[in-house]
């Protein structure tokens, strides 16, 4: 039938519901990778508290009110997010740990039409220290986003490489006597 999809076609007679749809795939997941040369404990420590990621994101995120716990499952921030021109306030909630090793994300967007995922893994380098994978993935996207994937893509990326980079100079920076307290990033 010439209105087949995926090989399926309905049966004969059958009214045509697929006409004039229009489906796009998901959007693919980005991923971005920083060495530090602190341990893996110590680094997962230190994402583990909600309140520290402000510091190394706040090129792209402002206004950040926490809920719940400071730390751990369910800890929780209501941001605003200010990518490609575009402003709009998030919600974001960790829903995953598995100390030390890997913590997840799930941020709300777009009034509720954008779910996504926020992966930090991490892995103990073989002379010391600790890489650090950020995976950012769309589990739901409006229409309009799907469509402009490309350029999207292009600045999450830059703006997740340079949050990378902001967080490897907190993680690297000189030891401190209070090694919760967080360090204030120039720039």
């Amino acid at each position: 039938m010439p209105w087949a999809v995926d090989g399926y076609a309905p049966p004969e007679g059958a009214a045509n519901r697929t006409a004039g749809a229009c489906t796009m795939g998901p959007m693919r997941p980005l991923t971005v990778s920083i060495n530090v040369s602190r341990g893996r404990e110590a680094v997962y420590d230190y994402l583990d508290l909600m309140t520290h990621h402000e510091l190394f994101t706040d090129h792209m995120m402002r206004k950040w009110r926490y809920h719940g716990p400071e730390r751990g499952v369910g800890a929780k921030a209501s941001v605003e997010v200010t990518l490609g021109g575009h402003s709009e306030q998030v919600e974001i909630e960790v829903i995953e740990t598995e100390a030390p090793a890997r913590s997840v994300e799930r941020t709300i967007g777009a009034g509720g039409r954008r779910v996504s995922t926020g992966t930090y893994t991490l892995v103990i380098l073989p002379g010391g220290g600790t890489c650090v994978t950020f995976e950012y993935a769309w589990r739901e996207a409006p229409w309009n986003e799907r469509l402009a994937a490309p350029m999207i893509r292009v600045i999450m990326r830059r703006a997740l490489e340079r949050a990378m980079e902001r967080l490897a100079e907190q993680l690297d920076a000189p030891e401190r006597t209070d090694p919760g307290a967080p360090i204030k990033v120039q720039g």
